[in-house]
């Protein structure tokens, strides 16, 4: 199973002065940060792999501490990658019950040629910032997709 997670919301590119890899999370998308902590709460997580982008990595650290897992940073996640690397993350097995925090360019790319490829997913295409696409293989080896839309919570003080 693989979580494929849109970082939340960092409010607008065009207001943000300094370079784009380095926006936060707006205060709504501290909110969804801490809301895709309870959205997976019952379902499993191994590992985390996200965007070197800071808006990525605040999405996930919140996750990351309840779980205490590390967060493994991955270029191939970031903005302008190449689908092909998510979609060969997406296959391998291995890596089963993992996060993948991306953005809204890569995650669209992969989710379109997830449909060309054959993928029927249960819900319309869509991905919100700070929503979640499950991605997972029924008995028979076909990949199935489900869509968690983003949840607003109060983070939790970091202790």
């Amino acid at each position: 199973m693989i979580y494929l997670v849109r970082h939340a919301h960092a409010g607008r590119k065009e207001t943000w002065a300094a370079p784009d890899a380095l926006r936060p999370l707006s205060e709504p998308g501290r909110h969804e940060a801490a809301g895709l902590v309870a959205t997976l709460s019952d379902l499993p997580v191994t590992r985390i792999l996200s965007s070197p982008t800071t808006r990525c990595l605040q999405t996930v650290e919140p996750l990351a501490r309840q779980r205490r897992l590390p967060i493994e940073v991955d270029d191939l996640l970031g903005v302008e990658a190449e689908p092909a690397r998510a979609l060969k993350l997406i296959d391998d097995r291995a890596i089963a019950t993992a996060v993948l925090c991306s953005h809204g360019e890569l995650i669209g790319r992969v989710m379109e040629q997830l449909v060309a490829d054959g993928l029927r997913p249960a819900a319309p295409l869509r991905w919100a910032k700070g929503s979640t696409w499950v991605l997972d293989w029924d008995g028979d080896g076909a990949l199935r997709a489900s869509y968690l839309r983003p949840v607003r919570l109060r983070p939790e003080p970091v202790p």
